[in-house]
C-alpha cells in the first residue's frame, strides 16, 4: 500500500470508532465482489474500441458545422440516432439524446406536468418505481400535482383493473417502468398502454433496464 492510501485510509479511521474500524479494515482486505451491474456496469470493450477516437481524433462539437470535425461529430450524432431508433422501433426524429435516464425521465415528466397542468394534474404510478420517478413525482406534488402510487401485488405486478379505475378526468400522465430495476419484474405495457389510449392520458415508460435485455418496440 502507497504512502497516499495509507494516509487516505488513516483519515477514514479516524471518522469511527475502534469497533468501526476494525471492521472497515476487515472489509478492505476482502477482495470486493460488484453485485450492481444491473445499475451500473463496465463498458463493453467494443464500444469502448468505438467510441475512443471521439475523444481522441474525432473530438468535434457535434454543433460546430462550420468546420470539418464539427460535421465529423454531427453524422456521428446522427448515425447514433438513427441506429438506436431502430432498436426500439421509432423514427429518428422521436429520439432526443439526454445525460442519462434521470434527466430524460425529469425531462419526461416535469415536461408534461407543464405542458397539460391546464388540462389537469393528476399523475398515475407504481410505488414500485424507480427512485427518480417517485422523487419527481414527490416534487410535483409540493408543487401542486396529485399524485396516486398504486402498490403491486406478490408478482410485483400492478393491476390493471385498479389502474383503469385510478384515472380520473384530470389525469394527465400514467407513470409504470417496463422492467424494474431491483426485482426484474416486467410490467403487462401493452394492457396498461390501451387503457391509457382509451382514456386519453399519456403513457411514460421508463425502460431503461428492459433495453438490451427484452424486445423493446414503442410503437
Amino acid at each position: 500500500m502507497s504512502n497516499a492510501d495509507f494516509g487516505l485510509h488513516s483519515l477514514r479511521l479516524s471518522e469511527f470508532g475502534i469497533r468501526s474500524s476494525i471492521q472497515y479494515l476487515c472489509i478492505w482486505m476482502q477482495p470486493l465482489i460488484y453485485l450492481d451491474h444491473n445499475a451500473t456496469t463496465p463498458v463493453d470493450q467494443q464500444v469502448l474500441e468505438i467510441m475512443l477516437p471521439f475523444f481522441s481524433q474525432d473530438f468535434g462539437n457535434a454543433a460546430s458545422l462550420t468546420h470539418t470535425f464539427g460535421l465529423a461529430a454531427a453524422r456521428a450524432v446522427e448515425k447514433a440516432r438513427g441506429q438506436v431508433a431502430e432498436f426500439i422501433g421509432a423514427d429518428p426524429q422521436e429520439i432526443t439524446f439526454t445525460s442519462g435516464a434521470t434527466e430524460a425521465i425529469n425531462l419526461a415528466i416535469k415536461g408534461v406536468y407543464e405542458t397539460y397542468a391546464g388540462k389537469g394534474k393528476h399523475i398515475i404510478t407504481a410505488q414500485t418505481e424507480h427512485k427518480a420517478v417517485l422523487d419527481t413525482c414527490a416534487y410535483l406534488e409540493k408543487k401542486g400535482a396529485g399524485i396516486t402510487r398504486l402498490p403491486v401485488d406478490r408478482e410485483g405486478l400492478v393491476d390493471l383493473q385498479e389502474l383503469e379505475k385510478s384515472i380520473r378526468p384530470d389525469t394527465i400522465l400514467v407513470c409504470i417502468m417496463l422492467a424494474n430495476n431491483e426485482t426484474g419484474v416486467i410490467q403487462p405495457l401493452a394492457g396498461i398502454s390501451k387503457i391509457t389510449r382509451s382514456r386519453g392520458c399519456i403513457l411514460m415508460s421508463d425502460a431503461t433496464q428492459a433495453a438490451g435485455k427484452i424486445r423493446v418496440d414503442v410503437n
